[in-house]
């Protein structure tokens, strides 16, 4: 009897293993670009930026993948497709629509989705008038043996702006990453208990108001900030090339409940072979460990 408890107890230690992470394709689709040829509108991603992609992400192995600057549709199946011709399978994949006709927040999971819920009218107010979050906040649910994992993926907007009045698009990422506070605050119920993780590409750093909305409203603590880096100590996620200057604007974040479950108690930065090349961004990548609590016997038991 004692072995059998035992046996038990280190299936419920060993728990579920889930590994997740966030990545910036740099425009998966149609873009202006500078080729070899010259400047071209709506040309599609090199060749050699696919490859140096899914070498990243077959090296990181992730459950699930969180994307952003992804093209339509077809885009999406052709990483699809291309990843499982390579070894990686993933047969869940959904794209999300939003204001951003050209790039989407998209995601790719190997285990099965309970539930997809796309937000893509979420209003704030903006100078007066009412704008939406131009990339929407997409909501997935993913069952494990553990219990159920919800997942929120946004991108917020751009520094890039055309009103001299909010100048890198400050307030109104401010805006919009209060929007996706309180969406997110609507769907989980009590936040001390709920089990979920917000990340993506906010376009803004740790201490920024953004990134302040996503981790409190009032004395309600909403998630907690993972620190992460990458095998040298470095903490940059996004590199301006024109400027050569670095910044930290990936995150990955997770409510109270899950913050133990964190393996090694921080994300990771992955820097390994054609990170470089395939994007402006490095994906960041955390490991939980869920806690089989159900094969725990109870007192008495």
């Amino acid at each position: 009897m004692i072995g059998v408890l035992w046996c038990i107890l280190l299936t419920a230690a060993a728990g579920e293993s889930i590994t997740i992470a966030t990545y910036n394709v740099e425009n998966y689709g149609p873009a202006n670009r500078v080729t070899e040829a010259g400047y071209r509108q709506g040309y599609p991603k090199p060749e050699s930026e696919k490859r140096a992609l899914r070498t990243v992400i077959r090296a990181m192995n992730a459950d699930v993948l969180l994307l952003q600057e992804m093209g339509g549709k077809a885009y999406l199946e052709e990483l699809r497709r291309d990843l499982k011709a390579e070894g990686l399978d993933y047969p869940q994949s959904v794209l999300l629509e939003g204001n951003d006709a050209d790039r989407h927040v998209a995601l790719l999971s190997k285990r099965p989705l309970k539930s997809v819920v796309p937000h893509v009218d979420l209003a704030f107010t903006y100078f007066g008038g009412t704008e939406r979050v131009k990339r929407g906040l997409l909501e997935v649910t993913v069952a494990t043996p553990a219990g159920d994992l919800t997942i929120f993926g946004v991108h917020l907007k751009s520094r890039f702006t055309d009103r001299p009045d909010d100048p890198m698009s400050a307030q109104r990422r401010v805006g919009e990453a209060t929007a996706v506070r309180d969406c997110v605050l609507s769907r989980v119920g009590d936040p001390a208990t709920a089990r979920y993780v917000i990340l993506g590409d906010c376009n803004d750093v740790k201490a920024s108001k953004p990134l302040q909305r996503l981790l409190q409203r009032g004395r309600t603590e909403i998630a907690q900030l993972l620190p992460a880096a990458d095998s040298r100590g470095d903490s940059w996620t996004h590199a301006y090339r024109k400027e050569e200057s670095y910044s930290h604007v990936d995150h990955i974040l997770v409510s109270s409940a899950l913050r133990t479950s964190v393996q090694g108690g921080a994300a990771r930065i992955y820097d390994g072979a054609g990170v470089r090349e395939a994007s402006d961004h490095r994906p960041v990548v955390v490991t939980l460990e869920l806690p089989a609590a159900s094969a725990v016997p109870k007192p008495g038991g």
